[in-house]
Formats: structure tokens, sequence, C-alpha cells
């Protein structure tokens, strides 16, 4: 796994989303002010930032422009090499994915014994969504371990909760203090703190108790929320450079009533004001405008290797219906569906990097299979780890794109879905090489969707919507992403040429 996210890490240029927060992290850094990407709280950037120390880049702090621009001033306008920066603000995330796999490992040999935890381990380290995300200086990877890490704490807090309720807290507010995405988690944490400490009680207090254990998790949650954005400016200045919506009714009651600094609440209002935005989605070849619930569950369908499918489902029947496991229940598979739900809530389409908590928490279900005895079942256990295995290696090293066999594979997943599923920008690099080796003089027609630049790679290349149809001859390569949205004078153009080449799974070159 170490080997695939970094050997990955190297050869992939910027993703929609990285250069924001690598931007943000050396603004943390080097000038100590929350003034950028609100939306998200800053534990994770730090750690993205730790990386981006090391790297020890120019920072130009008199660049005024919003959250994009400074990324992009960041990795190509101050002197840098954004191969070398982005690989150092990756690999903090790669080394913290790395350990949420000993998190995996751990919980489920304490419900399953050894030869369960390895499974559980082959499914998390063979992941592609987990290995693709987890190799990115993004948020998702990151809040969705530490959301599973609380949730392992509370589960050995029904031991020692004197110990383990304080550190599930902590671990809880790592999340929150990662991504708003996991405030669901929140009630349903607190409540199995409640549950350990009830179990691990005895007298008439055992109530008081209870309500003592989900109170020291939501207040040591706070604390490492309020930690985080005092170790970006202990004076906690907070100047939005963004439009920062009023939000009403029972939205805007719940962000006045959260205790956590002013930053995340406006943060939380920008998020709110995201979600009121018309986004077009794009599903099993049909383009649409706004969300459709069943998004996150069909494309996981899709991006989900067939045997893990099959052993999530299997576990799941395992913990509800084994009656010593039955216990563990809650733990495992309480936050993973409350999150899914939130999420497929959502308004934005965009990919299975929303529910990336799944591959984490249903990895220790299905490690619990093998509780079974019956030499069978360990049979068809190994089958199918095999093949999730074969399935992950054979889509080495484009792991954004994966799909499973049932749908094509990795080279038909633009047929189905789109964004961070398939081309998030990561595949820049690839192409510059590609129309050096391939069509070197050629005239390029470029159509990127992504946040990376191309005349920085050495792309010379037109845009052909810029002029008219007649004119646009030669190579016109264009990000699957954009293809799938394509409309008027770009469907246009894709209509009327001959696709000759295949770039990483995300980028389709055509001739005309």
């Amino acid at each position: 796994m170490a080997f695939a996210m970094v050997s990955t890490a190297v050869r992939q240029t910027p993703t929609i989303d990285e250069p924001v927060y690598v931007g943000a992290a050396a603004e943390y850094t080097h000038e100590h002010r929350l003034r950028h990407n609100p939306e998200h709280p800053p534990l994770g950037k730090l750690l993205i930032g730790a990386g981006v120390a090391l790297a020890d880049p120019r920072v130009d702090a008199s660049f005024t422009g919003d959250q994009g621009a400074v990324g992009r001033h960041l990795l190509y306008e101050t002197g840098n090499d954004p191969w070398r920066l982005m690989l150092w603000a990756r690999l903090p995330v790669i080394a913290l994915t790395l350990l949420f796999g000993l998190v995996v490992f751990v919980f489920a040999r304490e419900l399953a014994g050894p030869a369960g935890a390895l499974a559980a381990l082959a499914l998390y380290c063979f992941s592609p969504d987990v290995i693709a995300h987890g190799s990115l200086a993004t948020l998702d990877v990151p809040a969705a371990g530490f959301v599973l890490t609380a949730a392992w704490l509370l589960w050995r807090a029904r031991r020692r909760p004197r110990l383990y309720v304080p550190l599930a807290g902590l671990a809880l507010g790592a999340a929150l203090a990662t991504k708003m995405s996991t405030l669901p988690a929140l009630p349903v944490l607190m409540a199995l703190a409640a549950v350990s400490v009830w179990h691990a009680s005895a007298g008439g207090r055992r109530l008081a108790r209870a309500a003592a254990g989900a109170g020291v998790v939501a207040l040591a949650a706070i604390a490492v929320v309020w930690a985080a954005y005092l170790m970006v400016d202990p004076r906690l200045r907070w100047t939005p450079e963004q439009h920062v919506p009023v939000v009403h009714g029972l939205r805007g009651l719940l962000v006045q009533l959260l205790p956590f600094p002013e930053a995340y609440r406006d943060g939380m209002r920008v998020q709110f004001g995201l979600e009121n935005r018309p986004w077009q989605g794009f599903l099993f070849g049909r383009l649409y405008s706004g969300s459709l619930w069943y998004y996150l569950p069909a494309a996981l369908l899709v991006k989900t290797p067939l045997g893990m499918l099959a052993l999530w489902a299997a576990g799941a029947v395992v913990v509800l219906a084994v009656r010593r496991l039955r216990p563990a229940a809650p733990y495992v598979l309480a936050p993973s569906l409350v999150l899914l739900a939130a999420a497929m809530q959502g308004a934005r389409d965009f990919g299975t990097r929303y529910a990336v908590f799944l591959p984490l928490f249903l990895a220790v279900a299905a490690g619990c299979v093998l509780v079974a005895r019956w030499r069978w079942i360990s049979v068809g256990v190994g089958v199918l780890v095999a093949f999730v295995a074969a399935s992950s290696l054979r889509t080495y090293p484009y792991y954004l794109p994966y799909s499973n066999e049932a749908f094509g594979g990795p080279g038909r997943t633009r047929e189905f879905l789109h964004d961070s599923n398939v081309d998030w920008g990561q595949d820049l690099g690839r192409l510059a090489e590609r129309l050096r080796e391939r069509y070197r003089g050629e005239r390029v027609w470029l159509v990127y969707k992504g946040s990376g630049v191309p005349s920085f790679y050495g792309i010379r290349a037109g845009d052909p919507r810029e002029v008219p149809v007649g004119d646009v001859r030669g190579v016109l390569a264009v990000s699957d992403s954009a293809a799938a949205k394509a409309t008027g004078r770009l469907a246009e153009l894709i209509g009327g040429s001959r696709p000759v080449d295949d770039v990483g799974h995300s980028i389709t070159i055509y001739r005309r």
C-alpha cells in the first residue's frame, strides 16, 4: 500500500482541490493567519502544512487572490518545483493513511482474532478508493480515519473507560477539526460513549456516569477544534477573504449554537451556501442538475471491487447475527451508516470520496466473517480477498478512475461517472509526456478540467471553444469530466472527432 501510494503521488499533477489546501497550509505555517478556505477546519491542512514546511517553499505573502489562485501562485509562479512541493504535501497524508490501517487491523483483531484482522487489513490496503485519496493532499481519508479511531477507542472503553473515553473524544475532535462533514458522527459517538461507560459501570450511578462519559467525549472534541484554530493563530484573527452567506432557519440556529470559533461557524455557513447551488451530476451516462439521493450507493457499486462488496455485506450480517459480536455492531456499523445517510443528502454528486469512511469501517466488519469456523468460509474469504487484490493491482497506477470488472474496469469508468471518480486533473503531466512522445509538432487543442497549469508542463495548446469549429484541426485533448458534461460547441467538437488515445483513463485524445 505504501509503495502504491508513494509511486502514485510522485506521478500525479495537482488535483482540483489540492492547491487550495496546500496554499492555505502555507499561509498557516508562514503567516499564522486564518484567511482562506474556511469551509474546512485547519487540522488536516496543518498536517499537509508539515510536509509543505519540510519542502521549504518560497511564499509570496503579498499575493492577493482567491483560495484557488493562492495555491496556483505558490505552485507555479513563485519559483517552486510543483512536483517536489506536492509530493512533500502528500507524504503526511500517506503516513496517516498507513497508520489508520493499523487501527483497522487492531480493531478487527479484537473482534475476530488474527485471521480476521489480516483479512480486514488486506481489504483496507487494496481498496482503490483509499489508495487513491490517501495519496493526495486532501482531507477525506484523514477525517474518516479519525472517526474510525474514535469508534475503536470507544469499543475499548467498555473495559477501561477512564483511559479510552477521553482519547476517543480527542480522536473525534481531530475528525471535526479536519472536515465538517463528520459532524453527524458527534451524537452517534457520544451515545456510544454512554453505552461503553454504562457497560463498564456497576451500582446505582450508572446513568450519571454514562451521561458524564458522553459529556467528556463532547468536551474533548470541542477542545481539539479550538486547539487546531489556536495552533494557526493564537489571537484567532479572522477576516474572511470570500463571501460568507447568511444562513436562516434551523441551519442558522445550529450554526449559532455550536461552541466553536467564529471561523468554524463561518465555514459552516459557506458549506450551507455551497449546498444551495445548482450543481450538475453525471451518473450512468446521464447528465443532470441537482443531486440524486441514490448517487453514492450507485457510485459505490461501480467503484468498489466485487469481492469487497461481497465481504462488506457478509461482514455486516455476521456482526449483527453472531451473539458475541452483536455488542460491537453499533461501534462498527452505526457511525458509517449515519455518515453515509448524511452524505447522500448532499447537493454535490462528485465522487465516492464523500463515503471513503466505508472501506475503513466495513473492512473491520468483513474481517468478522472469519469468526465462523467452517472451512468453506475461510476458503471463500481467502478467494474473495485474492480477487480484490488482483483487481486492485490491475488498476495500478490509475486508482482514481478505478471501476470493478462488472463495469468494464478503469478504462470505462468515464461512461458511468465523472469528477473525482475518474478525472480530477491528476494526469496533466502524463498528457504532456504523451504529446511529446506521439504528437510532437502537431497543433494541439486542450479542454482541461483541473488546477494544473498546462504551460508549465510544456503543453502549448489553444482552447477549441474560443474559435470556429472549422478551425479546430489536429489533436484535441479533453478531460473526461469535461467531456461528460459537454454541451454546445464542445459536444459538437467531440462528436466530429475520432478518439485515438487515452491518458491515465482520465483524458481522451481525439484527432480532427
